[in-house]
């Protein structure tokens, strides 16, 4: 039996070098965003979910197919997740509220 192996030549996702694409204000709008306020908080938590909501495992004729997580093709995706995680931080640190309802 043959095995096949395979090895990346190139990156895998696209480089994010700053300064750089049509993105890059609102990637540094969300990046400067302060969350200093328990309802911004909450509201972050809230609309940023914790995990992809795509990913999942679908039953087709016996046979289970798996599609993988399509957010981090989303290019602000590592600024939300940043900024979801300063409103954790916010949240638990500061107010000294309990998170866990906001963590998968």
């Amino acid at each position: 039996m043959a095995t096949f192996t395979h090895t990346h030549d190139y990156p895998i996702a696209p480089s994010r070098r700053p300064g750089l694409g049509p993105l890059t204000p609102l990637r540094r709008w969300i990046d400067r965003l302060e969350v200093n306020n328990r309802r911004l908080a909450y509201l972050v938590c809230r609309v940023i979910p914790c995990c992809c909501p795509f990913e999942r495992d679908v039953t087709v004729l016996g046979y289970r197919v798996h599609i993988p997580a399509l957010c981090e093709l989303d290019p602000v995706y590592d600024e939300r997740v940043a900024l979801r995680f300063r409103a954790l931080s916010y949240l638990s640190d500061v107010c000294g509220e309990d998170v866990t309802r906001y963590v998968c």
